[in-house]
């Protein structure tokens, strides 16, 4: 991940600061009540937090540049970590009439929990998890559209077994899964872990429609792709089907997923 030079800066800022006041950073630790390798930490400019920068501009009289400083250094912290692609494709998913989406790994965003999408971003994502907690979660909304995508969401039994974030976030997980199925708009099939080969054990993807377009969408190891190109996304929809003929019909699908959730 590329470095968030501005919190580099705001450690320079500190350490220039210090310096001018003569001050040691067991002396502007106590000050503002916190250890000196947190000084060390911020002024190398690995990490800062809120109340931080708060309490720096009241101590140095600063305004509130260290706070700007802060919710910059924040906001490119979100920007930084998510994938090329990603931001368009989003935008993208808003204004889908029909969405097709495969997950291999984890559960795709769309159809997170609230407890599910927090356990993930806070291992995969850097600064503000609570903001991309709520930029998730936000992408929900899709489904309370007039008329809502119609959508199709097929996903590898393993998805279920895997405990992201422990036992309580996957009955969580599972539920709103079970609540999601009920729409009529939406489709989930399972393919059982007991199938030993499918399409879709290269990766995860997104097909989305428009009105006489598709466009696709995968992200692997942080790298998010955008594919316009209607040969290509015609390969993604050749995927798609073998894929579906793995997966367990909805009523199967759905007795799955509750018998998993039990045995929790």
């Amino acid at each position: 991940m590329a470095e968030n030079q501005v919190r580099i800066f705001f450690g320079k800022e500190i350490r220039r600061l210090r310096g001018e006041a003569n001050l040691t950073a067991k002396e502007l630790a106590d000050a503002l009540g916190c250890t000196p390798q947190w000084i060390s930490t911020m002024e190398s400019g690995r990490k800062a937090s809120e109340q931080s920068a708060l309490d720096l501009d009241t101590y140095f009289e600063t305004g509130d540049r260290f706070h700007l400083l802060w919710k910059l250094a924040n906001n490119l912290d979100g920007q930084i970590a998510l994938p090329p692609g990603y931001t368009e494709y989003v935008e993208r998913e808003k204004n889908a009439s029909a969405m097709r989406v495969f997950s291999a790994l984890l559960v795709n965003g769309k159809f997170q929990s609230e407890e599910y999408a927090r356990a993930v971003l806070s291992y995969t994502r850097s600064g503000d998890t609570q903001e991309r907690v709520k930029e998730r979660l936000a992408r929900r909304s899709v489904f309370l559209r007039d008329p809502p995508p119609a959508t199709w969401f097929t996903v590898d039994e393993t998805v279920l077994h895997r405990k992201v974030g422990g036992a309580s976030v996957m009955k969580a997980q599972l539920t709103y899964l079970l609540e999601l199925s009920e729409r009529p708009e939406i489709v989930i099939n399972v393919i059982p872990q007991d199938v030993d080969y499918h399409a879709g054990l290269g990766g995860e993807f997104t097909i989305l429609s428009f009105n006489g377009s598709s466009v696709a969408y995968t992200e692997s190891a942080g790298i998010g792709t955008l594919i316009e190109d209607p040969a290509k996304v015609e390969k993604f929809a050749l995927r798609w089907d073998p894929l579906r003929s793995h997966a367990l019909p909805v009523k199967e699908s759905r007795d799955l997923i509750q018998n998993v959730l039990e045995g929790l």
